[in-house]
């Protein structure tokens, strides 16, 4: 039977945090947040807005056709 992946992952950190490996294996994610976090912080909250705003017309759904 095949498990879903969500729950591969989970008792692979079970697992880690067991053996106590967690941080180390932690760490990369942590880092990648981090760059992350870093990056939006230097953007201003006005041109988040201003792309978000853009990605949303550019993507809305469709108006359904009224149906008789």
């Amino acid at each position: 039977m095949r498990r879903h992946p969500i729950v591969r992952w989970l008792l692979l950190a079970a697992v880690l945090i067991v053996i106590g490996l967690w941080p180390p294996a932690a760490t990369p994610i942590a880092w990648a947040f981090a760059g992350a976090d870093h990056i939006l912080a230097t953007i201003p909250g006005p041109v988040l807005l201003l792309a978000a705003g853009i990605a949303w017309l550019k993507h809305r759904p469709a108006a359904r056709p009224a149906t008789a």
